[in-house]
């Protein structure tokens, strides 16, 4: 296992700062159940990283666009690779879909998806980040709970503070746990008394995996979600989580299976357009909204969603998807949800996220302007809003 990435020299005035944070913070970490033994040892190289709030604070505003994300994480070397392990793995894959009843293939996909089967698992101390994390304040509780849910895996045994590494945000391992999340889900299934989600050997991360969406409320027998053609004329008003009805009863307003034949009756369904109407439209299920658990962005559940699929060796998405314009930046999503409510289409807010009452104000200005109603947010929409 690689040792962790050095860390980049900071001021002493900030270092001082950080250090009296710190012995402020123990003894939030001793009411917590952290031992004074476990601190010293877990603490006693941590110094403050400006890498991760460098990281934390510049990451990019624009997004990629929903196909070019899925080229890279359903790419034919990220296929042919999930294949391989399928295959090497397969007994072990085999037992946990039988424990947990979680395809094997989602949970292979998960692993590609988060770090391309175990090939880059972060090499950043996680203590050392979660600490200056915590101490910078943005997001200052969440890490400071990751930080003393860290500790407690320390104290636990299942890893040393030294190779207890991952992602500068702290997600950790073969399938990128975040420290609260391993301790309520991780599991030892290898039966060696640790929870090892960091060593060569996958099978406690996978198996974490799959206990983490069982949990989850993933359904067996159930698709993440199927591809649909929507009939000419459908009403795009009806699309979006918020909205759920029976395969039969979407089959009755012409929605069918975009590779033809009936859709089996999975349970309730809502019916997704991520690209509006002139990309793939999916009828999508409860092992959607139980992928999501673990990244909610559409996109990676579409991702884990189709990669699994054609790791089952299913083929790609039949409606291409329409690879034009560039997504709306965070502030352009702000301006977008500003000039709808102006315009008299209140967006209840405007957070810069395209939620159900956005995608509605959406949908009522499209059908005032003439335009086709499906909800999607484009730089094309916000120029006729300027």
């Amino acid at each position: 296992m690689p040792l962790a990435d050095p860390v980049p020299a900071t001021d002493a005035a900030t270092e001082a700062r950080f250090e009296t944070w710190l012995a402020g913070f123990k003894s939030r970490a001793l009411a917590n159940g952290i031992t004074d033994a476990t601190w010293r040892r877990a603490m006693a190289d941590v110094s403050y990283n400006p890498k991760v709030i460098e990281r934390d604070r510049y990451q990019s505003e624009f997004t990629k666009s929903i196909w070019d994300y899925l080229d890279s994480a359903v790419s034919p070397e990220r296929v042919a690779t999930g294949k391989q392990m399928l295959r090497e793995y397969g007994p072990t894959l085999n037992a946990i879909e039988r424990k947990y009843g979680v395809d094997k293939e989602v949970v292979v996909a998960i692993w590609g998806m988060e770090s391309r089967y175990g090939e880059y698992r972060g090499t950043t101390a996680i203590i050392p980040a979660l600490a200056t994390l915590a101490y910078d304040g943005r997001r200052g509780e969440f890490f400071s709970k990751q930080l003393i849910a860290a500790l407690k895996i320390i104290q636990n045994g299942d890893v040393d503070e030294q190779h207890m590494t991952g992602s500068w945000a702290g997600a950790m391992g073969h399938t990128q746990f975040i420290p609260t999340s391993y301790e309520a889900y991780a599991v030892d299934f290898n039966g060696d008394g640790k929870r090892d989600i960091w060593s060569n050997d996958p099978t406690d991360a996978l198996a974490s995996t799959a206990a983490y969406l069982a949990r989850s409320g993933w359904t067996k027998g159930q698709p993440w979600g199927v591809e649909v053609v929507l009939p000419q004329g459908f009403n795009y008003g009806l699309t979006g989580k918020g909205t759920t009805k029976s395969p039969a009863a979407w089959a009755a307003l012409g929605v069918r299976s975009a590779e033809g034949g009936r859709i089996a009756n999975y349970g309730p369904a809502s019916i997704l357009v991520p690209a509006g109407a002139k990309g793939p439209a999916f009828m999508i299920f409860g092992n959607f909204r139980a992928i999501s658990r673990y990244n909610a962005a559409d996109s990676y559940v579409i991702g884990v969603g189709h990669l699994s699929d054609r790791l089952k060796g299913k083929g790609p998405f039949v409606q291409d998807w329409p690879r034009t314009g560039k997504p709306l930046s965070a502030s352009q999503k702000v301006e977008l949800q500003e000039r709808l409510t102006a315009a008299g289409y209140d967006t209840d807010g405007t957070d810069g996220k395209i939620g159900p009452n956005t995608s509605k104000a959406i949908v009522a200005y499209q059908r005032a302007k003439g335009l086709a109603p499906d909800g999607y947010a484009t730089l094309e929409l916000l120029q006729t809003l300027r």
